[in-house]
C-alpha cells in the first residue's frame, strides 16, 4: 500500500494526528495495508493492542478488525482502515482537553466524591470521564456546561471502565448511546445492566476502625463457614 491509494479523506485525517501512539499505528498501515496484534505487541512492544487501536479510532479514523495467518498458521487479529463513509465526525482530532475550571465545577458538583465507589477523594486523584464512553458518543456533545454528561472517577475505577467498555459488545459494535445511559459504567446511581449483561454491582468500602473490625470479623465468619463473604452478606439480608 502507499499514501495514494488511500482514500484522500482518510488520509487528510491521518495527516492530523500527532499522538505517538496512534501515529505509529497509522503509519504502519499506510505502509503495509494493516497491522496485526502480533506486530503492535512484538514489533511496537504494545502489550495491549486494543488500546492502540482504540487511539487511532477515537481520532475518527474508521478501522476494520480482520484475521490473517501469521507466520505459524495461527489465525491473529488485524487492522485495516475502513470506509471513509464510516469516519466518526465528532472525534475528528481526538479528545477535547477539559479546563481546570470544568473540573472545578465538577468537584463541587459532586463533592469530590467518586462516583463508583461514592467515596471522597483528594481532587488531584479524580479524572473528568464521560458518562457514555468518547468510543461511543466522541465529543459531538462537548458542552463544560452539561455537568450532568460527566462523571467524577478515581484512577482505578476508571481502568475498570475503559477495560469493560473496550470489550462491551455496544461499544465495539453496537455504539448506540441509549444503552450506554443504562448502563451502570455510565449511571451507577440508577442502571438496569453492567455492559449490556443483566448484572447488579455494588461496591462496598469499610473505612475507620470500626468498620473494619466489622469487616474482619464478617471476613472470619464466613471462612469459618466456607463461604464467601458476598454469600454471607446475602444470607444475612435475607433473614
Amino acid at each position: 500500500m502507499n499514501r495514494y491509494s488511500i482514500d484522500p479523506r482518510i488520509l487528510a485525517l491521518c495527516e492530523r494526528v500527532t499522538r505517538k501512539r496512534a501515529r505509529t499505528v497509522i503509519d504502519h498501515i499506510i505502509a503495509h495495508g494493516f497491522i496485526t496484534t502480533e506486530e503492535l505487541k512484538e514489533t511496537y512492544g504494545y502489550d495491549h493492542p486494543p488500546r492502540a487501536i482504540r487511539d487511532v479510532r477515537e481520532e475518527g479514523i474508521p478501522l476494520i478488525t480482520d484475521s490473517v495467518i501469521n507466520k505459524s498458521g495461527r489465525k491473529i487479529g488485524a487492522y485495516r482502515f475502513d470506509s471513509p463513509d464510516n469516519i466518526k465526525n465528532g472525534r475528528i482530532g481526538g479528545r477535547k482537553a477539559f479546563s481546570k475550571a470544568f473540573k472545578e465545577a465538577l468537584i463541587r458538583k459532586y463533592d469530590s466524591r467518586d462516583a463508583i465507589t461514592g467515596d471522597q477523594v483528594e481532587q488531584r486523584y479524580l479524572q473528568i470521564d464521560h458518562r457514555v464512553p468518547y468510543q461511543v458518543a466522541g465529543d459531538t456533545e462537548h458542552d463544560e456546561l452539561n455537568l450532568n454528561a460527566y462523571m467524577l472517577l478515581d484512577a482505578s475505577n476508571q481502568r475498570a471502565k475503559s477495560f469493560t467498555c473496550e470489550s462491551c459488545e455496544n461499544g465495539l459494535n453496537t455504539q448506540d448511546p441509549e444503552i450506554c445511559m443504562s448502563c451502570y459504567w455510565a449511571y451507577p446511581e440508577g442502571y438496569s445492566h453492567v455492559a449490556t449483561k443483566p448484572v447488579r454491582q455494588l461496591v462496598l468500602t469499610w473505612s475507620g476502625a470500626d468498620e473494619v473490625h466489622t469487616y474482619e470479623a464478617l471476613k472470619l465468619r464466613a471462612e469459618s463457614e466456607g463461604i464467601t463473604i458476598k454469600t454471607l452478606l446475602a444470607r444475612l439480608l435475607g433473614k
